[in-house]
């Protein structure tokens, strides 16, 4: 399986309210698989550049942009939905 790439900044109210759905949905069994690398683009600043995205947060599987932008739970479970399909 494929990393998920998962762009975020550490106060950003939107991140931390993503972090709560990945941890909530990430210990429903059909999710566990998924490895999630979470990348603060203040500390990972070339990494961060090399994708191409404006907001935070954002989710990379491969190259492929997933989602950037303000997040519902339920767009949270689309993204690992996809990432198991793939």
């Amino acid at each position: 399986m494929n990393e998920l790439y998962y762009f975020k900044l550490k106060n950003c109210p939107y991140c931390i309210r993503v972090n709560g759905y990945l941890e909530e949905l990430l210990s429903e069994e059909r999710y566990q698989s998924i490895n999630i690398r979470h990348i603060d683009e203040t500390k990972e600043r070339e990494l961060a550049n090399s994708y191409d995205y404006y907001l935070v947060p954002s989710f990379f599987l491969n190259k492929d942009k997933l989602f950037e932008g303000i997040m519902t739970k339920e767009d949270v479970r689309i993204v690992l939905d996809t990432v198991l399909e793939k």
